[in-house]
């Protein structure tokens, strides 16, 4: 991932600022070109004399940093996704809903090749420049497109995992076995739980084991000098996970 971008972080603020290499940074603070091969911890002035340490650009970057079309996956979320699928280098995978595409990226950084649908061209075309800055251009496809329309030419078990976030994923559900290799995981990510129990009871007719929905809830802890204890500022909910594997 030599191409991906890099963070550039300004030494004296909380400022930060995603840039590929010899990308121009202009701000308030000056101006300055990214090297083309850019060093995790080097310093770079801008022609004000501010400087910036470079950084090198990890997963939860991707959620900050990248071009929005929607709401993006969650870090906590997309963790989930990794852990109880056992995503890992060389997987085959199918994923739909690409949006912002964090989730495809991560699966791109873990050495998974993934072919993505997005329906909306205009969020498409920003994921494919969002792939370029993570550096996984050449592992993830994005292609426009209905992916419900394309199951028929991917019959036959290609696939180590399918990721959805769509709403018609219950659709792709119900033709996992046929996609799925022996083994390989289905995972649904629904906002709404209509979406979520239609999504296992769909694994569940299709003869998916270990069918279960998971909701995502993640609450900050605060510490200061008077104590340790739960933030109060809501619930943390993100949205519902529904896993499945093929016999």
């Amino acid at each position: 991932m030599s191409d991906a971008a890099v963070l550039l972080v300004h030494t004296d603020s909380d400022r930060e600022y995603l840039r590929a290499p010899g990308e121009e940074l202009q701000t308030d603070l000056g101006v300055l070109t990214v090297p083309d091969d850019p060093a995790p911890g080097e310093t770079i002035e801008t022609h004000l004399g501010e400087t910036f340490r470079v950084r090198s650009l990890r997963g939860p970057d991707l959620f900050a940093h990248f071009e929005r079309t929607g709401a993006p996956m969650m870090p906590r979320d997309v963790g989930l996704v990794i852990g109880h699928t056992g995503a890992q280098s060389g997987d085959l995978v199918l994923d739909a809903g690409t949006g912002t595409g964090v989730l495809a990226a991560y699966l791109g950084r873990l050495g998974a090749d993934v072919t993505t649908y997005e329906r909306d061209p205009e969020f498409a075309e920003v994921a494919r420049g969002n792939m370029a800055l993570a550096g996984v251009g050449e592992r993830v496809e994005v292609r426009t497109g209905d992916v419900v329309e394309e199951l028929d030419g991917f019959a036959g078990g290609a696939f180590d995992l399918l990721t959805l976030d769509t709403g018609d994923a219950a659709a792709v559900v119900e033709r996992a076995p046929d996609l799925l290799a022996s083994g390989g995981y289905c995972a649904v990510y629904a906002p709404f739980v209509e979406d979520a129990r239609r999504a296992e009871e769909t694994a569940r007719e299709a003869g998916l084991l270990d069918v279960e929905t998971l909701e995502t809830i993640q609450r900050e802890l605060h510490v200061d000098e008077r104590g340790t204890r739960p933030s109060t500022a809501g619930v943390g909910h993100t949205g519902y996970l529904t896993f499945g594997r093929n016999d």
